[in-house]
């Protein structure tokens, strides 16, 4: 069985950020996603909204970097669950557990892409991942020692240097 969504879209507001009684960071928002076609009636673009849950380390990544309407990736698992309302009925609530977050926009640039993830287990969180990029590459001091960073100059590699 699989039960695995990516989704690609822009936040409608800015992450909300909890606790649990136990203290484990936890971060709610919606993700904006168009559907690949126009309205007959307006000709305009329909999008889907998403509820998105975060956990951990990645749930505080995601509420100090992400803003409404930036555009992130979001790949995660889809979960149904259910309570009873104040009047007594049963709401059912389904959301995309995420375990990885890929920032394609940031404030300082709009073509850098960063990915944070956690792990992912059954009560929706789990231990945390690594990250693929830090907050320092946000303000470009990293770059400099990156030496695959595409600064628009030919690389200079020798046939002896490829192993094949």
């Amino acid at each position: 069985m699989l039960n695995r969504v990516i989704l690609i879209g822009r936040l409608t507001r800015d992450p909300e950020l909890r606790y649990t009684p136990a203290g484990v960071a936890v971060t709610q928002f919606t993700l904006a996603v168009d559907r690949p076609f126009t309205n007959q009636q307006t000709r305009e673009r329909e999008a889907d909204f998403i509820p998105v849950v975060t956990w951990r380390q990645l749930a505080e990544t995601c509420a100090n970097y992400l803003r409404k309407g930036r555009l992130a990736a979001v790949e995660g698992r889809i979960q149904v669950r259910s309570y009873d309302n104040n009047e007594g009925r049963k709401v059912y609530v389904t959301e995309v557990i995420a375990d990885n977050v890929r920032f394609l926009e940031s404030a300082n640039s709009a073509n850098r892409e960063e990915s944070y993830s956690g792990g992912g287990g059954n009560s929706g969180g789990g231990s945390t991942g690594g990250s693929g990029g830090q907050a320092g590459n946000r303000s470009g001091g990293m770059q400099q020692q990156d030496p695959f960073f595409d600064d628009g100059k030919p690389i200079d590699i020798s046939d002896d240097d490829l192993p094949f």
